[in-house]
């Protein structure tokens, strides 16, 4: 039955991801496109959508593996401030103005950032030769708000033009999508991502305990780290793609598990497809909503992603396994 449903909503995440792609404030025929409509689908809108769509996947496959290797239900791929670090550093980038390397600049700064943050949290969240899940957790949100509070300071001594591209940025921007993204991002979120659909059965196990992790011959602290090496390099991709866009990671995993329970090697690939269409359902909605005006994708996804999960506390535990 599971690999019924995950079939229905693999059609239908591909159904968005072309939905997402032919609509928009101009809808585009792919029958019938002119000249000027092949140069927006192809220029503009194509890669918009596949940046979407790939930081849409990082983000709910990291929500699924952290969620497990933190137990904890309410952990998404930025409670461990690896977001926070690298919109620091995409900030830090903004604000002075300085691209070095062109275009790349801004991405190549972010993943450092995370890089950085994600060595940080590991070494606090480190003790007597253990990954332990409540320091990284602690060690997280504690740099997490220390790199937010860095950001604002920067912002606030920063012009009037690189405070708006900062502020975008911070709220999930992708309207600077463009094909050079494009191939780096795969290349980060794939490695994460198949890091993690290869220690899913080791991930089932962390989620019913170390010690009955450790009986059936896992080597706990091995996978915990390959788990978070794994969180770190699609977040971090996911955040110099598109800048920090939330509730994706918080709340698709929780939806996933409704319909395929809760083993990992069902729940991570799925989470990252739906991830994926729920991240390009809510770029359609800021490009449209308010045409020729854009709301950034992660306002939207905070939008519908609060009330959705408030509605998940209200109806059902989601502290249950």
């Amino acid at each position: 039955m599971p690999k019924v449903k995950i079939t229905i909503l693999t059609l239908l995440c591909l159904g968005v991801l072309l939905l997402s792609l032919f609509l928009g404030p101009t809808s585009v025929s792919p029958f019938s496109a002119d000249p000027v409509e092949k140069e927006i689908l192809f220029s503009i809108r194509l890669p918009r959508v596949i940046v979407a769509f790939l930081i849409g996947i990082a983000l709910g496959a990291s929500g699924a593996v952290l969620q497990g290797i933190l137990r904890n239900p309410l952990a998404d791929p930025y409670v461990l401030g690896i977001s926070s670090g690298s919109a620091f550093a995409a900030a830090l980038v903004l604000v002075s103005g300085i691209y070095i390397l062109g275009k790349l600049t801004i991405p190549l700064s972010a993943f450092a950032g995370a890089c950085a943050a994600s060595v940080l949290v590991g070494i606090f969240g480190w003790k007597r030769g253990n990954l332990l899940p409540e320091r990284l957790l602690l060690a997280g949100i504690g740099l997490g708000f220390l790199f937010y509070s860095v950001m604002m300071l920067l912002v606030s001594l920063s012009t009037s033009e690189g405070m708006r591209r900062t502020v975008l940025w911070i709220f999930g921007d992708l309207s600077m999508a463009d094909w050079s993204l494009i191939p780096y991002g795969i290349v980060f979120i794939a490695s994460g991502l198949v890091i993690s659909l290869f220690r899913a059965k080791a991930l089932n196990a962390l989620i019913l305990g170390d010690e009955l992790a450790h009986s059936l011959g896992f080597s706990v602290q091995r996978e915990r780290l390959l788990l978070f090496i794994a969180v770190s390099l699609m977040t971090g991709a996911s955040v110099s793609l598109g800048g920090t866009i939330g509730f994706i990671g918080l709340i698709i995993p929780h939806v996933v598990r409704f319909f395929t329970g809760a083993n990992s090697r069902y729940v991570i690939p799925v989470s990252a497809l739906c991830g994926g269409a729920f991240l390009c359902i809510s770029d359609l909605i800021g490009r449209t909503l308010l045409a020729p005006m854009e709301i950034p994708a992660g306002i939207i996804t905070a939008l519908i992603g609060s009330p959705y999960f408030l509605y998940l506390l209200r109806r059902r535990d989601v502290f249950q396994a």
